[in-house]
C-alpha cells in the first residue's frame, strides 16, 4: 500500500506548473526591461514603430507558450463553440478595421495629421482594432477570461507606443497636433466626432501590407486548435482552467 501523498497535485504537473510560472516572471521582466530600454532611446517615428512589433512579438511568444498549459473550463460544449465563433467574428472585425484605417493613414503619420474616417473619432484606431482582433484570437481558446487578457493586454502594450508617438508628434506638428489632441479621444471612439473626406488618396502597398499583417490572426487558429488536441490526448496536461 503506498503511503500518504504530500500534495493532491503529482510532482511532475507541479514541476510542469513551477516552469510555467518561472517562464512568466522571467517574460515579464526581460519584456519590461526591453520596453524602458525603448522609452530612452530618442528614435524617429518609423523606427520606434519596428522596436514595436519586436516587444509585441516577444510578448505573443511568451502568452503563446503560457497558453500550451492553459485550458478553458466551459462544459457545455455549445456555448465554447459560440465564444470561439464570436472570435472568428472579432477578429474579422479587427483585420478590415486595420485596413480602413491604413486607408487614411497609409504612408502618412509622420507627414502630416491625419483627422479623418476613423482618426476623427479615436487618434489611434489602428491599435483599437488590433486590440479587437487579439480578444477574437484569444476567444479561440473559447475561454472568455483569455480573450479579455488579450484585449486589456494589447491595450496596455499599445499605449506604451502611443505615449511615444504623442511626444513625437507633438514635436512635430506643435500647435495643430494639440488641437487634435483636445477634441479627438486617445483610444476609445467617440463616434459623434465621426467626419470623412470626400475623395482619398490610397497607397495599395500599404493596404496589401496591412492585410497580410493581418492574416497572422487567422493563422493563429488552427496552431490554437492543435494545441486543444493535444491537451485533450494528455500529450500536454493543461494546468490552469479558465472560463
Amino acid at each position: 500500500m503506498q503511503g500518504p501523498r504530500a500534495s493532491n497535485l503529482p510532482i511532475v504537473d507541479y514541476c510542469w506548473k513551477s516552469i510555467v510560472d518561472l517562464w512568466f516572471v522571467v517574460g515579464a521582466i526581460f519584456t519590461t526591461t526591453i520596453i524602458i530600454g525603448f522609452t530612452r532611446l530618442k528614435m524617429t517615428l518609423g523606427q520606434y514603430q519596428k522596436q514595436r512589433r519586436l516587444v509585441l512579438a516577444i510578448v505573443l511568444g511568451l502568452v503563446f507558450i503560457g497558453l500550451l498549459f492553459t485550458k478553458t473550463s466551459w462544459e457545455n460544449e455549445e456555448f465554447a463553440e459560440l465564444i470561439e465563433a464570436v472570435g472568428v467574428g472579432l477578429i474579422a472585425i479587427g483585420i478590415l478595421g486595420r485596413m480602413w484605417c491604413t486607408l487614411y493613414i497609409g504612408g502618412r503619420k509622420s507627414l502630416k495629421i491625419v483627422t479623418q474616417g476613423p482618426y476623427s473619432v479615436s487618434r489611434n484606431p489602428l491599435y483599437v482594432f488590433s486590440s479587437i482582433a487579439a480578444a477574437g484570437l484569444g476567444a479561440q481558446t473559447e475561454s472568455i477570461v483569455i480573450a479579455v487578457v488579450f484585449m486589456v493586454g494589447c491595450a496596455v502594450a499599445f499605449h506604451v507606443v502611443i505615449f511615444r508617438e504623442e511626444a513625437f508628434l507633438q514635436e512635430e506638428f506643435g500647435a495643430a497636433y494639440s488641437d487634435y489632441k483636445s477634441n479627438t479621444p486617445r483610444f476609445f471612439p467617440k463616434f459623434s466626432r465621426f467626419s470623412d473626406l470626400d475623395e482619398l488618396t490610397v497607397v495599395p502597398k500599404k493596404i496589401y501590407s496591412t492585410f497580410f499583417d493581418g492574416l497572422v490572426f487567422f493563422i493563429a487558429m488552427p496552431v490554437l486548435e492543435f494545441v486543444e488536441y493535444l491537451q485533450d490526448t494528455d500529450v500536454l496536461p493543461p494546468l490552469l482552467m479558465l472560463p
